[in-house]
């Protein structure tokens, strides 16, 4: 099965930003620990996220960004 990685990102960039978190924290679960950086395990990696998101009220949207830039 041919699978064209753009046409799978077009379609991913569709979903609701709140499903892009989501989707990359699958497709980095599905890496063998070797192949990443940090661990989505990572108690560092876990309270930076959650200090960020609990930043949000502050922050600007991505499609913001993205129709700015």
């Amino acid at each position: 099965m041919g699978v064209d990685l753009q046409a799978v990102l077009d379609e991913a960039m569709q979903l609701p930003e709140a499903d892009h978190l989501t989707l990359v924290s699958r497709l980095m679960q599905s890496l063998p620990p070797s192949d990443m950086g940090v661990s989505v395990d990572d108690p560092e990696l876990a309270a930076e996220l959650d200090r960020r998101f609990a930043q949000t009220d502050d922050g600007v949207a991505w499609s913001q960004l993205k129709a700015e830039g």
